[in-house]
């Protein structure tokens, strides 16, 4: 079935309503707006439209008058004149501020090749202080490291040695612990010597006291039998058996 076929003056009307509410004319933008056709002939009628529009725009105007024609010609020619005068200055005003720029950037470019070269010789003295300041570094890091390697071997020792004083502080602790026992020990012993010894003498005493009775007693009784009558001695009787 072939597609349904719109008119053109359909196809024209929907262009221009386009064109006034400011769309592009497109194949597909006619078939919406008349509601079918194919987009290309949709297309190439409203090309045709344009283009016999443009024909027709394009007919020969009336020649003007001959002395309209010559003021003309001499309004164009004095333009033109003085378009090309402009031209001239314009150019000239142009080159002059061209080479003014020129000169300038050129200066510019000088002086900034001179503040660059200063810079890079400053630049220049900077790196070789810090060169030298990096070799005086090196050799501060290279001394300091040979330092640091001594003292981490005297820490060592001295870690060594602190375990062994620590290890006698310990065996010194524990003996003057053992030593303050036996004093102990011996300071009880003592004190209960002494206290025995306080006894002995206390005992020694009441003895001595008792020996004294005892001597003053015997002394009284050897008077006693120095006094008395000594008696004639009887005659033994013979020791009885049993």
């Amino acid at each position: 079935m072939r597609p349904t076929e719109f008119p053109a003056e359909a196809i024209i009307a929907a262009g221009q309503s386009l064109q006034a509410a400011g769309r592009n004319v497109t194949g597909f933008a006619l078939r919406q707006r008349v509601g079918g056709g194919n987009p290309a002939r949709l297309r190439q009628v409203w090309d045709e439209y344009l283009a016999s529009n443009t024909t027709a725009q394009a007919q020969p105007l009336a020649e003007l008058p001959v002395e309209v024609a010559d003021e003309v010609a001499a309004v164009t020619a004095a333009l033109k004149e003085r378009i090309t005068t402009l031209a001239v200055e314009l150019n000239d005003k142009a080159v002059k501020a061209a080479e003014r720029r020129v000169a300038e950037v050129v200066r510019a470019a000088g002086e900034q090749r001179e503040q660059a070269e200063r810079e890079l010789a400053d630049a220049t003295s900077t790196v070789d202080d810090l060169e030298k300041t990096l070799d005086a570094t090196r050799s501060e890091v290279e001394a300091l490291g040979g330092k640091l390697t001594d003292s981490q071997a005297h820490g060592q020792a001295q870690a060594v040695e602190l375990a062994q004083l620590r290890e006698r502080l310990t065996a010194a602790e524990q003996s003057i612990r053992s030593d303050a026992e036996a004093f102990e020990r011996l300071r009880t012993e003592l004190a209960q010597a002494r206290s025995e010894a306080q006894a002995a003498r206390e005992d020694a005493a009441r003895l001595r006291g008792q020996v004294e009775a005892l001597e003053g007693q015997r002394a009284e009784l050897v008077q006693v039998l120095a006094e008395r009558p000594v008696a004639a001695p009887k005659a033994e009787r013979p020791a009885s058996k049993g």
